[in-house]
């Protein structure tokens, strides 16, 4: 079975250690449970999609509470991107780096130097979260006024500092236990995290409502405290976790083969070397948003009142990439289980795994990201009116920057291929090329009152075709793929207009004879059902990738008996 990582985890372990301790390396392997690399998949795909979805209760409890609205949603924003970019410089590359290499000792079976890249990154990265929540701290001032022009947001960058030390740290942990192919634990943490995130965010922001006379910056500052916190028990879950896995990490080290003796500073590079350029990848997506954050309210207050302006990029940053950002949540599955996959799989020279593995996740990713794609372009105003009933504006935005989900999916998968690969850098260059085009384009095109707010969804369009078109050409370069392009592309078109057609032909036949509310619920339904049925019908998928999937067999059993294959 080509796609149980587990299975190929463990066959690889004893082909090395029968030679020192085969009993000693049962007991390990009965113990020892790894996830299957869709087992992992599924498992985080669903955290996400909880996670996205608690997302956009509290982000709809915001949009639609009295006193926040759009101008909250600006506030919010722009503290928030601040933030999520010295987040990005201290944080995001860290659990693939730290993965990537515990996945690579792990694999030819040097637990103990898995475990000991572990503990010098913990200690490296508590100091660099340390000083990026300081930074963040006593700047906030400055880059509040200064930077974004918007001095609400001095406040909610202040609540969030400490959260940049907690995720860190957080970081490294769930790099860590990805690495040892336990990739649920994180996905538990961050589940939990976001949880926590959403409750926190109704009660603090109700009591500072009360407290402030319904003021929306102070409202705003609430609203990121409560992220604070959820980071804060996020990270308390991963260490309580650490430590009922003690005994069994203990076992490990203490069954290693092929340890391999490295200084701190040496360790140290490693990690470096390899979470830089994914950081920088990062980094480039975090400038993305900034870009919006710098330039949006800047130059659309050139020919209109402060206020608006913020509030049409509370619509951008708040509503549209809410929204946008939801499909992501799936897919972000793939790229996240691909980095320790195909690392390990590189480190056994298992290049048919490899194929496998990416290959059928580009695959998923297509079946993911058109749908939505197309979705969401066609039902944006039905969207925004059944969700945002108090502040429905913005379906033009949605509209145009739909156009980026297909593309900032598929290019998910693929840089989380190329990073397991080692294919560091070529993200990042992929991404930069990009985010330079968007920001010629938000420059440009929002000082233009024809243009406005639109410019910056039109940057956004454009800089991630330029990244996805790079990075796929190089893909092709270095791992060979096992699919066609009628597989790929033209089979998924067809099922998506199949879909498109029938859920909007629902929706029209819906409207006047319910609630507009309900019909769109209804027409989303059909969609959903339609696609999977042209799915099956246009045989995308062959008996034996079916088999990939947790449950694969009872899966073609019943397809067999419906005499669908």
């Amino acid at each position: 079975m080509p796609y149980n990582l587990s299975s190929s985890l463990t066959i690889g372990g004893k082909m090395i250690i029968k030679k020192d301790n085969i009993n000693t390396n049962k007991k390990i392997d009965k113990k020892q449970k790894k996830e299957g690399f869709m087992q992992g998949v599924l498992t985080l795909m669903f955290s996400q999609i909880l996670i996205k979805i608690l997302g956009l209760v509290y982000t709809l409890y915001l949009t639609n509470r009295n006193g926040f609205g759009d101008k909250g949603n600006g506030i919010c924003a722009s503290g928030y991107q601040i933030y999520a970019l010295l987040l990005t410089i201290s944080s995001i590359g860290v659990p693939s780096a730290i993965s990537k290499l515990v996945s690579e000792r792990v694999a030819v079976g040097d637990n103990k130097g898995a475990h000991r890249i572990f503990k010098i990154a913990f200690a490296t990265f508590s100091v660099i979260g340390l000083a990026g929540s300081l930074l963040l701290f006593f700047g906030a001032n400055i880059i509040a006024t200064n930077w974004l022009q918007i001095p609400e947001s001095e406040m909610t960058l202040v609540a969030l500092s400490p959260a940049i030390f907690f995720v860190t740290v957080a970081s490294v942990m769930r790099g860590y236990f990805n690495g040892r192919q336990k990739i649920s634990v994180g996905a538990k943490s961050q589940t939990l995290e976001q949880v926590f995130k959403t409750l926190l965010t109704i009660i603090v922001v109700e009591i500072v409502a009360i407290l402030s006379n319904i003021s929306t910056e102070w409202m705003a500052a609430g609203a990121n405290l409560a992220t604070t916190l959820a980071t804060f028990l996020g990270f308390s879950y991963l260490v309580l976790y650490y430590r009922t896995e003690r005994k069994e990490i203990a076992t490990e080290i203490k069954n290693t083969v092929n340890y391999k003796y490295q200084r701190v500073s040496t360790i140290i590079k490693n990690i470096l070397f390899v979470s830089i350029p994914i950081t920088l990848t990062a980094i480039m997506s975090s400038i993305n948003k900034n870009i919006d954050s710098f330039t949006v309210v800047r130059n659309l207050k050139k020919f209109m009142p402060e206020d608006t302006a913020t509030s049409l990029y509370g619509i951008l940053g708040g509503k549209v990439d809410t929204l946008t950002s939801l499909p992501l949540a799936i897919n972000v599955a793939f790229s996240t289980a691909l980095v320790p996959a195909i690392s390990a799989a590189k480190a056994r020279k298992d290049n048919k795994t490899i194929t496998e593995k990416t290959s059928f996740s580009l695959l998923l990713s297509m079946l993911i990201g058109l749908p939505c794609t197309v979705g969401m372009f066609i039902f944006a105003q039905p969207i925004l009116n059944l969700l945002f009933p108090n502040a429905n504006d913005g379906a033009l935005i949605l509209q145009i920057s739909s156009l980026t989900i297909i593309f900032t999916i598929l290019d998910q998968t693929i840089n989380g291929a190329l990073q397991g690969y080692g294919k560091l850098m070529i993200p990042t260059i992929s991404l930069a090329t990009g985010v330079f085009i968007k920001f010629i384009l938000n420059i440009t095109l929002i000082s233009n009152p024809n243009i406005g707010v639109y410019g910056a969804a039109i940057g956004s369009v454009a800089c991630h075709v330029v990244a996805f078109c790079i990075a796929i050409t190089a893909l092709l370069k270095n791992i060979k793929l096992n699919l066609t392009f009628s597989k790929f592309v033209i089979k998924p078109i067809i099922a998506t207009v199949i879909m498109a057609i029938c859920s909007y032909f629902t929706y029209l036949s819906l409207q006047g004879i319910i609630i507009e509310r309900m019909a769109t619920i209804i027409a989303i339904a059909v969609a959903i059902l339609i696609y999977i049925i042209s799915i099956l019908i246009l045989k995308i998928f062959q008996k034996e990738e079916f088999k990939m999937l947790p449950a694969g067999d009872k899966i073609i059993n019943i397809l067999e008996k419906l005499k669908i294959y």
